[in-house]
């Protein structure tokens, strides 16, 4: 990545790690560091080398949220061109909508807009030392980055309000009761414990298996279960007559690897209509 707020690497098994890289700024979310990560999030999608994804914080914290360098100007928004043209996206490109596992190390600090860009993350692991909070109530605004949705889904409604309607700061203990998190651990294994997740996923589950089941899961909460089970078969028709379907048995049996041969990118299937 030409962007030096955003680090991007690759490593033998198709594990990208994106690393936000503002560490004196506790990676508070400038415009570069956005358009970078919406980038770096794009590859990932559309690279079938890339199996998996993790994102981390370089330094101590994940992401302090909005960069308030300048305070009074940090949400000034007049109407005109821009106003019109505004998101409350935050990333252009979500973690859910990426093709592929991705898994949030929060290895530090999450704040705001920090906060909820890692509550898009399929699978999060935060550390037992930082602080966390969608706290923009607190700030005159308002939850952003889908979180109003990410959040009902993932913890339920009664959660979701606590967190964001008061704007509180937790700790990494309440954030483990209250589910935000998938799992927490001290700090300094929150990296090595996500890697080790998207190495394991990226090495043992087929990549077009996990592409179709991701996107189902994600948008599951919307349909019946009538219309879930009329998805399931459809896409079991595409996966169940390619060559993932044999490799993956015959590998379990012969004790190896598999070596998967279809690809996110080439063999996606034309998606059910609900």
């Amino acid at each position: 990545m030409r962007d030096e707020s955003i680090l991007f690497e690759v490593d033998d098994v198709g594990v990208a790690t994106i690393t936000l890289n503002r560490p004196d700024k506790l990676n508070a979310c400038s415009g570069d560091l956005l358009e970078g990560l919406a980038a770096a999030y794009t590859r990932c999608d559309e690279d079938d080398e890339i199996r998996a994804v993790v994102v981390t914080g370089a330094g101590r914290a994940f992401c302090a949220g909005a960069d308030m360098t300048d305070a009074a100007k940090t949400f000034e928004l007049s109407e005109g061109s821009a106003f019109d043209d505004f998101s409350a996206a935050g990333c252009a490109v979500p973690a859910f909508k990426i093709r592929k596992l991705v898994v949030a190390a929060v290895n530090g600090h999450a704040i705001g807009l920090g906060m909820t860009l890692a509550m898009q993350c399929d699978i999060r692991i935060f550390a037992l030392e930082g602080k966390y909070g969608i706290v923009q109530v607190r700030r005159g605004v308002m939850g952003d980055a889908y979180s109003h949705w990410t959040m009902v889904r993932l913890v339920g409604l009664s959660k979701a309000a606590e967190i964001m309607l008061t704007g509180r700061i937790f700790t990494g203990g309440e954030i483990e009761q209250l589910n935000v998190a998938s799992r927490v651990l001290p700090s300094d294994e929150v990296l090595p414990a996500a890697l080790a997740i998207a190495r394991d996923t990226a090495i043992h589950a087929a990549p077009l298996s996990i592409a179709v089941s991701k996107k189902l899961l994600w948008e599951s909460a919307a349909l019946t279960p009538e219309q879930v089970e009329a998805k399931e078969t459809e896409l079991h028709k595409h996966i169940m007559s390619r060559p993932d379907a044999i490799e993956g048995p015959v590998a379990h049996v012969e004790r190896r690897q598999p070596n998967w041969s279809l690809r996110v990118g080439r063999d996606w299937p034309k998606w059910p209509e609900d």
